[in-house]
Formats: structure tokens, C-alpha cells, sequence
């Protein structure tokens, strides 16, 4: 006799349903990603949302009024 432990299985059988017998996959554990995060591009890494204004072409005194709407007030 050993004083080890019995090995615990290491794939489950999978559940079944007592309505229609029908075999349910058991839960996915939940793993780490080891994946380069700098690699993928994140919601900062853009400008979008900065001053952007829908548009085609502008011309100065648009450039203007996006100057005195996007500056504070303590700038002018």
C-alpha cells in the first residue's frame, strides 16, 4: 500500500441531460493568454473622437470656429 493519492481523472464524463439523453460538453476552464498586448491596437490608440468633425474640405473660417470651439476658454 502507498501512501499516495490516487490520481484524480483528468477528463470528466460529460454530463447528460435526464430529459432527452442527450451529452452536454462540461464547461470550458478558463486559460491564460500569454499573447504580445502591445501587438493588438486598443480603443486608446486612436484619435478618434479628438476634435474630428464630419466633412470634406475646410477652409479657414472653418478653421476658425473649430479653433475658438475646441479651445478653453482660459486660452483665448
Amino acid at each position: 500500500m502507498s501512501s499516495t493519492p490516487a490520481p484524480e481523472p483528468r477528463d470528466a464524463p460529460e454530463p447528460r441531460t435526464e430529459s432527452s439523453g442527450e451529452v452536454r460538453p462540461a464547461p470550458r476552464k478558463p486559460t491564460l493568454v500569454f499573447d504580445d498586448p502591445l501587438s493588438q491596437q486598443s480603443s486608446d490608440d486612436t484619435d478618434r473622437g479628438w476634435g474630428e468633425r464630419p466633412g470634406g474640405d475646410a477652409d479657414s473660417a472653418a478653421d476658425l470656429k473649430r479653433f475658438l470651439d475646441e479651445k478653453p476658454p482660459h486660452h483665448l
